[in-house]
């Protein structure tokens, strides 16, 4: 499994469309993001800097 498997905010697999990935804008680190938390707009925090976005 890579890191990319796994929602940043709640740990959910990434399996289902809608799903997406992209950098952290402080850092760069790949911030992952399954369709439930896009849609809702829950926080996630960057595990590299402790970057939140929604």
């Amino acid at each position: 499994m890579t890191g990319r498997d796994r929602c940043t905010s709640c740990n959910a697999t990434l399996a289902e469309p809608g799903s997406t990935w992209f950098p952290c804008p402080m850092c760069g680190y790949e911030i992952n993001r399954c369709h439930r938390c896009r849609e809702q707009s829950i926080e996630y925090v960057c595990p590299k800097c402790g970057f939140r976005g929604p």
